[in-house]
C-alpha cells in the first residue's frame, strides 16, 4: 500500500484532489493497492471515488440531501473491497486499486465555484459548482492509475444524481471509450446479481463542457447529467502506444447505499454494490 499525503499531492500536481479536500480541515490522500502474483498476464486498474462526506462545499447541498452523505465513500469502499477478495482468492491476474480520498466542505479554504484547477495530465478545467467534486478526485486518480501501463481500467463512483433519476436505485450505469470492455463489465455485474446497464457517451455532448477560461468544464447542464460526467471523465484515460487504455465508468449513485428495507443480499445502509463484479470482472480478464 503507498499512500499520498496533502504535501505529495500537491508536488506531484493533483489539482482536482487537492482542490476539492482544502476545505476541510481532514486533508485529502490518494492510496493505492497493489495485488501483483507472479504468473499475471493482465494488469486491471481500479479507481474508486471515496469522499468520506459530502456537504456540497460552497455550494451546499440542502440539509434533507445531506445525512446520507457518508455513503459518497462507496466507490473506494468496493475498491478496497475487491482488491482484498481478489487477493484472497489467488486470482492470477495484477490488479491496482486506487483510493481518491477526501471530505469536501465549506470554509475559508474551501474552493470556489469559478477557480480554474490544474490536473495531474496537466488539463486547465473551470470548477461551476463544488458539489460536482467526485469526478475531480476521479480525473486526477485516473491519471495515476494510467501511469503504471494497466490493460484495462474500471472506476467506480457515487457520482450523479442524474443515475438515480435515469435507474432508480438498484440499477448501475455503465459508460466507457469500449464497447466490448463495457459489456463484459456489465455480463460480469450479472454473473453475479448486480443489476448495471450500459449506457452511451454521445460525441456530440463533449460540447457541453466547453469553456472559455480552461481546457475544459467540469459540469454541464442538467440535460443528460450522467453522460456529461462520463465525458468529463473520459478525458483522463491515459493513452498507451497513441490508443487510450480501455476503460468503464461504473455510476452506482443510486444502488451503493439502501434508505428502505432490507432487500435480497443487499442489507440497509451501505450495500457494497460493486464488490462481486469487480471480483468476477477479474476473473475473467484472468482466464483470458
Amino acid at each position: 500500500m503507498k499512500v499520498l499525503d496533502e504535501k505529495a499531492l500537491a508536488k506531484g500536481g493533483f489539482g482536482g484532489i487537492v482542490g476539492v479536500g482544502q476545505g476541510s480541515a481532514h486533508a485529502p490522500r490518494l492510496v493505492s493497492l497493489s495485488y501483483k502474483p507472479a504468473k499475471a498476464k493482465h494488469h486491471l486498474a481500479l479507481v474508486g471515488k471515496g469522499m468520506t462526506f459530502d456537504s456540497g462545499g460552497l455550494d451546499i447541498k440542502p440539509a434533507n440531501n445531506m445525512a446520507n452523505m457518508k455513503s459518497d465513500m462507496a466507490g473506494a469502499a468496493a475498491v478496497a473491497g475487491a482488491v482484498l477478495a481478489i487477493a484472497e482468492l489467488g486470482l492470477p491476474i495484477q490488479v491496482t486499486g486506487w483510493l481518491g480520498l477526501a471530505e469536501n466542505m465549506p470554509s475559508g479554504t474551501a474552493q470556489r465555484a469559478s477557480d480554474v484547477v490544474t490536473m495531474r495530465n496537466g488539463m486547465t478545467v473551470e470548477i461551476l459548482n463544488t458539489d460536482a467534486e467526485g469526478r475531480m478526485v476521479l480525473g486526477d486518480a485516473m491519471c495515476a492509475a494510467g501511469e503504471e501501463g494497466p490493460d484495462t481500467i474500471v472506476d467506480i463512483a457515487t457520482l450523479t444524481g442524474a443515475q438515480v433519476v435515469a435507474l432508480g436505485h438498484e440499477v448501475a450505469a455503465v459508460m466507457g471509450n469500449d464497447d466490448d470492455f463495457r459489456t463484459r463489465v456489465c455480463s460480469a455485474g450479472d454473473d453475479m446479481g448486480e443489476d448495471l446497464w450500459p449506457m452511451p457517451l454521445p460525441p456530440a455532448y463533449r460540447k457541453a463542457l466547453d469553456t472559455e477560461v480552461a481546457d475544459i468544464a467540469h459540469k454541464a447542464g442538467p440535460a443528460g447529467g450522467m453522460l456529461t460526467a462520463g465525458m468529463f471523465l473520459k478525458e483522463f484515460v491515459p493513452e498507451v502506444g497513441g490508443d487510450r487504455i480501455p476503460w468503464a465508468h461504473v455510476d452506482i449513485a443510486g444502488p451503493s447505499f439502501n434508505e428502505q428495507a432490507p432487500r435480497g443480499v443487499a442489507p440497509k445502509g451501505g450495500t457494497g454494490f460493486g464488490v462481486a463484479t469487480l471480483v468476477r470482472l477479474a476473473e475473467v480478464l484472468s482466464a483470458d
